[in-house]
């Protein structure tokens, strides 16, 4: 319980020290389902329970959620457990409505249809060694093929490392950036308002 306390509420409500450990391989799992939910959608060409749906009636709803978290939270503590349980449940919301818009980001950029898959990696493959190959044919001698090759694959096999790291990292990046804002602002409305009107916070 602390820890999803910790996970959800942040440092700035949460008494665990979540905050305060490091949460790497946290964020790589977090890439690691957004992509898996882009895929699962991209093979079956269907969104589920309305991931990657994000218009503007989700936008309004999670700046409306974000602006009222901290008049939500800061009475925490001090909640029963029905109402610690529809806090925690509204700033999973939240993270749901971000995970959306993640997906909602990225699905529209995959342009190879699923048929086409696996003749757009051959094409890519073929264009890379033909690349390489012609590349050092005339420095190279006899050992041009086998040099452009080894030299295409190392292009392909970096490509692909670093598009895994981006599809991985940039899930977290946003994620972490939400967080980022929503800690500026609850900081803010603590120190100009609840500190000031509403001093006895737990």
């Amino acid at each position: 319980m602390d820890y999803l306390e910790g996970l959800l509420l942040g440092k700035l409500w949460s008494d665990t020290d979540f905050e305060n450990r490091k949460h790497f391989g946290l964020f790589v799992l977090y890439g690691i389902l957004t992509e898996a939910i882009v895929l699962l959608s991209y093979v079956t060409g269907r969104l589920y329970i309305g991931i990657g749906r994000f218009g503007t009636l989700q936008l309004v709803l999670l700046i409306l959620l974000m602006v009222a978290s901290p008049f939500i939270c800061y009475r925490y503590y001090r909640m029963p457990l029905w109402g610690k349980i529809l806090i925690l449940l509204e700033k999973l919301f939240n993270s749901y409505l971000v995970l959306s818009y993640t997906v909602s980001r990225i699905l529209p950029r995959i342009t190879v249809g699923t048929d086409d898959v696996q003749t757009s990696v051959i094409d890519y493959l073929n264009s890379t060694l033909e690349t390489y190959t012609a590349k050092y044919a005339g420095s190279s001698g006899s050992f041009s093929t086998v040099i452009g090759v080894l030299a295409g694959g190392l292009h392909v096999v970096g490509s692909v490392i670093l598009a895994v790291v981006v599809l991985l990292a940039l899930p977290g990046l946003i994620y972490l950036l939400y967080r980022i804002v929503q800690y500026c602002w609850d900081w803010l409305i603590n120190v100009l308002i609840i500190k000031r009107f509403f001093p006895a916070r737990r």
